[in-house]
């Protein structure tokens, strides 16, 4: 049986090389491409393919949020550039699969997707051990939305509006995330945050 694969990356040339090499495995088909992370759904919609390779970085949407909402039509493969922790442990929530860098080759990146078929996980050991020696974010849900929003350029008065809070609360929220993060101020706790892939 031919495994069905969608591929989601924005680097046109990385995403072509990508499908070229995963066409000559035996038993894998890539039967569709996107380059933007919201244009994700959509595709799995079209095509129902058994796997979607996922990048994480795409304009639109990111990999992991088009996971999130794709993990009950298909199994899941991430590949990353970035090996932020955090970024595995969201993946492991959102259901995904599989969860590579993308300095793999093609026949790691193809056993990855045999194995997610079948049921199985693949993790790449240097990102698993990265996430397991970082540990749990300990931001609350609602300081990530805070510092998310912030690191968008938004406003205290709109991220209160939002988030239906006030802006007392979002300023408590913002300076508790700083606290938490060892940050002097907000932009340095979303680049901390966003490093360890807490974001």
């Amino acid at each position: 049986m031919t495994i069905r694969v969608l591929l989601a990356d924005d680097e046109h040339l990385v995403r072509g090389a990508i499908a070229a090499l995963l066409d000559l495995e035996e038993g894998i088909q890539v039967i569709a491409q996107v380059g933007r992370g919201d244009e994700v759904v959509a595709a799995v919609s079209e095509h129902r393919p058994d796997v979607a390779v996922l990048d994480i970085e795409m304009p639109g949407m990111d990999g992991l949020s088009a996971a999130e909402q794709i993990s009950a039509h298909c199994k899941i493969v991430i590949l990353t550039s970035l090996g932020r922790p955090g970024y595995l442990r969201r993946a492991m929530a959102a259901g995904v699969g599989g969860f590579l860098g993308k300095d793999a080759s093609a026949e790691e990146l193809a056993m990855a997707i045999r194995k997610v078929q079948g049921g199985g996980r693949y993790l790449d050991a240097e990102l698993a051990a990265a996430a397991m020696a970082a540990g749990d974010s300990p931001l609350t849900d609602r300081e990530r939305d805070a510092l998310r929003l912030a690191g968008d350029g938004a406003t205290i008065s709109r991220i209160a509006g939002e988030l239906h809070l006030t802006e007392g609360t979002v300023r408590n929220y913002l300076s508790s995330a700083m606290t938490k993060l060892n940050a002097q101020n907000r932009l340095e706790a979303i680049r901390t945050a966003q490093r360890m892939g807490w974001l």
